[in-house]
């Protein structure tokens, strides 16, 4: 029998976090009437991560807890995963805000780049940092899935490569957008704009309120849509870079239309994609002109820069 205290209460979820699992539960728990969502890691130790979200005590009983989880499983089936162990822990009401925001802190990436919850000061070990403030409660990308951090430094070292310009007058697309966080990164290094677009309209608000928490709403231009929406921003000037965090089989089909979102001079950051499936992208890229090359990878998961392929004289 569950015992019970008096008073509005919450229960807690705790899983241990596989870096596959990471964006479907993300996805997939908002979907369930879930959205307090976080996701406890240590930024010394990326690859350890633990879910964490919020549940009303009076609309989850034990009999709705456990079909949540037959809910879940399935997520992990691509993979070859099982779903990890949960684990249950009673919360009073007025505990569980702080609580949430207490299990997300400062987070570097790369040499430069800094995520900063939007409700914390800058640490002062990081000062130097370029910030991108966010709203971690939007759930749809903070920063610490690797497929993120590996388009974050990406960019930083395009940035670096091109010394003190940076980024500077680069029109940059950002194809399934989430939280906004890899085009603000962009700008952040130095960027000139950036037009997004997301088939889901919760991210689209995240991305906008996002823009809004970094002062950059006049720099960003975000829309709900796919690949055809983000040309239609354009306004038929292809951006001079692309960058697509989305699952690979995904990039496969929107592909043939990346000639409208990226100019042939341009350059393309893909990540989403398992490192066993680069090849077979590759192969994909190519027969629409496009020369691919995986060029980092964390964990499992790969980044793959592209590029149009030279015309043959």
């Amino acid at each position: 029998m569950e015992a019970t205290t008096p008073g509005p209460a919450w229960w807690r979820l705790e899983m241990p976090l596989a870096a596959e699992l990471e964006e479907s539960l993300l996805w997939k728990l908002p979907q369930l009437g879930i959205p307090r969502v976080a996701v406890r890691h240590r930024p010394e130790a990326p690859e350890q991560r633990q879910l964490l979200a919020w549940l009303p005590e009076a609309d989850w009983p034990e009999a709705q807890r456990a079909e949540l989880l037959r809910a879940l499983a399935p997520l992990g089936e691509p993979f070859g995963l099982a779903l990890p162990e949960a684990h249950w822990e009673r919360q009073p009401d007025e505990d569980w805000s702080l609580s949430w925001k207490r299990h997300w802190q400062a987070d570097p990436v790369g040499e430069r780049l800094l995520i900063l919850p939007a409700w914390l000061e800058v640490p002062a070990e990081h000062s130097g940092r370029l910030v991108i403030a966010m709203d971690p409660g939007s759930a749809f990308g903070t920063g610490s899935h690797p497929t993120t951090r590996l388009c974050l430094e990406a960019l930083e070292a395009m940035a670096a490569a091109a010394g003190a310009a940076g980024l500077a007058d680069l029109r940059v697309a950002d194809l399934g957008c989430g939280s906004g966080i890899l085009g603000l990164g962009a700008l952040r290094l130095g960027a000139a704009s950036v037009v997004a677009a997301d088939t889901d309209s919760l991210a689209v608000r995240a991305t906008a309120d996002n823009a809004g928490l970094n002062q950059l709403s006049a720099e960003v231009e975000v829309a709900q849509g796919s690949v055809e929406v983000l040309a239609a921003l354009l306004q038929g000037r292809p951006a001079d870079l692309l960058l697509c965090n989305i699952l690979a089989p995904v990039i496969t089909a929107l592909c043939p239309a990346f000639h409208t979102v990226l100019a042939p001079t341009g350059v393309g950051l893909l990540s989403g994609l398992l490192v066993d499936q680069a090849a077979a992208l590759e192969e994909a890229l190519a027969a629409q002109g496009w020369q691919a090359e995986l060029t980092a990878h964390q964990e499992r998961w790969g980044l793959m820069v592209i590029r149009a392929r030279p015309l043959v004289a």
